[in-house]
Order: structure tokens, then C-alpha cells, then sequence
């Protein structure tokens, strides 16, 4: 078995939908099930006697020290944390508890159990935690994208959280010897986004005749990867990277936010067209975020050298996935804007599914 964190989130959910689809081996899910987790999007897990969900706090050593009793998994994926950027500059303290004492707590959780296993199940365990490239800083327009020799320089409270979080992790292998991954990708995009992010934002107020607000010129570069590739390369790392290690993940797909947003509209000209003009009317420039960083982009050459790997979709490719996705489950999003999703595990816990 293996123990996820937060995957009940967009792309937990879509690494235990993946990895079940594709692996038999159990997993014990964990998640706090804040206002970003979702447990109606593990729907279709219901059932499956491979999935085990726990509604737990990472920040509850108690609450995981029994669970790693109880399920002894061979692996940690640690996707649990707070990742809005806006959200964690007007509320920075909430992203320090999860995302650097969750992490904190999770960490001395694991190095405890893995310190009661055998000598061979220790060298097999992985502590694997899942991070982002904005603990870097932000690039100009000609340098060279983020390697994992690039020095951090975060920028945001996110950001400053989720470095943290890596150097604790770092501290751990080098510490106490536990073997310990970290991954730090790009900007994720698919189904079962949290719809106050970029590409789910844009879809969701164009399909209800909304501005679609673009910030400051529009012209801040991101390097946009497929959660499922995402998933993929997660699990490639899981099972070849090597202990203490970092590993970049990046879908090589740069594209300024205005790019992105002109490409949603013209996929939904045709997939579901206005009956008058096209969604390009509903753009609407606002003033830009503070702090915001210019460039994000991913050197993920060493994951492509040593493990063989690469993403198997382009942007062209994935984006109009996505966006379809989005036209076909707009009963998903409107239970996120209704707040119904926010009751449905309480719904299955007293029917008892």
C-alpha cells in the first residue's frame, strides 16, 4: 500500500484515480478536505476496496502515527498543501500550518514508523513530497528555465511555504537518512481543477457570459503541464529516482496568460459557441496581483536523462482535453459554486458509503 496526502485535491485526485486505473496496488487516501478537496471527484472510486480514505489532518501527529500502524504503506506521496497564491497572500498563516508544519508533522510521522521496519523494507520505503517551481523565484524573459541547481528565491507566501517544506525535506534525508524524494513541476492544468485557478476560471466565467479577468498586460509566461503527465512522471519518480534526490517536471509548454486565455476562448468558438461574437469579448485586463511573478519555466532535462521520461501531451492537445472536460462536467463546478461539495462526505459518512 501506499499513503497519499491530499488526494482528495486536483492533482491527488487525479494521481489516485490514475494510479488505481493502471495498479493494483491499495491506497490509503488523506486528506483534511478543506475548501479545495473535493470528495465528490473520488466518486467513482466508491466501492473499490483498493481505496481506503482517511479524513485527517497532516498536522495530527496522533491521528498519523495510527495510521501508519494500522496500514504500514511501503511509500509516501505527499500532495497535501495550500497552493493559491492570492488566497495566501491575505491569509499567509494558514499556508505556514499546512504547508510547513503539516509537512514538519508528516515527515517525523514517517521517520518514526520507517525507523520500527526491517533493514530491507527500510531501503524500499520512499518518502516522496510533491512541490512547485515558484520556490525558485521568477525568470526574465532570456534566462535559461529553473534547473534543480537553480537557488531559491520564492517571492510569495506559497511559494515561501512549499521552499520551506523542500528544505525540511532535504533536512530529513541528510539528517536521518530517510529516503526522501521531491519533485518541483510547472503549472498543472486538467479536470478536476479548483475552478480559482487560471485555465478553470477562465472556462467557467466564459460559459456564464462573465469577464475573464486577465491580470496586469496579460504577458507573465508559465510553463503549463497535463496533470496526467504530471501523475505519470510521479510515478516514474516514485519507482526509479534516486534517494535524496530532486527531480523537475515541466511539460515544456510556455505561454503567456493572455496566450492561454485567447486559446480557451477559441476552443470554446467551437465546442460551444456564443450566439453572438466570440468569448474574446468577455476578456477584461484588472489590475495586476502583488508580488507576481514575471516567468516560470521548467529545465526538466535531468528527469528526461535518468528516469526516461516526458510528457505525452501538448498544450494544443491537453487544453482542448481539459476544456472539453470542463464543457461535459459543468455539474462538478456547480456544485463547487453551490457549496453541495462541502457536504457530500458527511452525506456518505452517515449512510455509510
Amino acid at each position: 500500500m501506499i499513503l497519499v496526502t491530499g488526494g482528495a485535491g486536483f492533482i491527488g485526485a487525479n494521481f489516485v484515480i490514475d494510479w488505481l486505473a493502471c495498479n493494483a496496488e491499495p491506497v490509503l487516501n488523506v486528506d483534511k478536505l478543506t475548501y479545495a478537496g473535493n470528495y465528490t471527484t473520488l466518486h467513482e472510486l466508491q466501492g473499490d476496496a483498493r481505496h481506503t480514505f482517511a479524513h485527517v489532518d497532516i498536522v495530527d501527529r496522533e491521528s498519523l502515527d495510527t495510521l501508519f500502524r494500522r496500514y504500514q504503506p511501503r511509500a509516501v506521496v505527499h500532495f497535501a498543501a495550500e497552493s493559491h497564491v492570492d488566497r495566501s497572500i491575505d491569509q499567509p498563516h494558514e499556508f505556514i500550518e499546512t504547508n510547513v508544519v503539516g509537512t514538519a508533522t508528516l515527515l517525523d510521522a514517517a521517520r518514526a514508523y520507517w525507523g520500527t521496519l526491517p533493514l530491507p523494507q527500510q531501503s524500499a520505503f520512499r518518502f516522496l513530497h510533491v512541490s512547485t517551481d515558484e520556490v525558485y523565484g521568477s525568470l526574465e524573459p532570456d534566462d535559461h528555465p529553473f534547473s534543480e541547481m537553480t537557488p531559491y528565491a520564492p517571492n510569495s507566501p506559497y511559494a515561501a511555504s512549499k521552499a520551506s517544506s523542500d528544505h525540511l525535506v532535504r533536512a530529513y534525508h541528510h539528517t536521518y537518512g530517510l529516503p526522501t524524494l521531491t519533485t518541483n513541476c510547472s503549472n498543472n492544468y486538467g479536470p478536476y481543477q479548483f475552478p480559482e485557478k487560471l485555465i478553470p476560471l477562465m472556462i467557467q466565467r466564459a460559459l456564464h457570459g462573465q469577464p475573464m479577468p486577465v491580470y496586469g498586460d496579460g504577458r507573465n509566461v508559465r510553463d503549463w503541464l497535463y496533470a496526467g503527465d504530471h501523475c505519470d512522471a510521479i510515478r516514474t519518480v516514485l519507482a526509479k529516482g534516486r534517494p535524496g534526490e530532486t527531480y523537475n517536471i515541466g511539460g515544456r509548454n510556455e505561454h503567456t496568460n493572455v496566450d492561454v486565455v485567447n486559446r480557451i476562448c477559441s476552443l470554446l468558438d467551437e465546442v460551444r459557441p456564443r450566439r453572438n461574437g466570440s468569448y474574446r469579448d468577455q476578456i477584461a485586463y484588472v489590475a495586476d496581483r502583488k508580488g507576481h511573478d514575471r516567468r516560470y519555466a521548467i529545465d526538466a532535462s535531468k528527469i528526461e536523462r535518468e528516469l526516461d521520461w516526458k510528457p505525452s501531451q501538448t498544450f494544443d492537445s491537453g487544453l482542448a482535453r481539459t476544456v472539453q472536460w470542463y464543457v461535459d462536467n459543468e455539474a462538478w463546478t456547480d456544485a463547487i459554486h453551490s457549496g453541495a461539495y462541502r457536504r457530500a462526505f458527511l452525506s456518505n459518512e452517515l449512510t455509510g458509503t
